[in-house]
């Protein structure tokens, strides 16, 4: 997580971490889900989400 927030520092204005149970890990940009742990049936690597933030930003 360090690793996107300092790579998208300079065009993310905020960050909110939301709790979850059983093992959910989504990344949502302005609402939308870019990433979720089921598309690849682990936790991500930065490697793994931050081209698909990326993507969302258009950055």
């Amino acid at each position: 997580m360090a690793r996107i927030l300092e790579e998208l520092e300079p065009v993310v204005g905020s960050v909110e971490v939301v709790p979850g149970a059983g093992g959910i890990f989504d990344v949502h940009v302005d609402g939308d889900l870019v990433f979720t742990k089921k598309m690849i049936g682990r936790y991500p690597n930065p490697a793994d989400v931050l081209p698909l933030i990326r993507e969302r930003l258009g950055v």
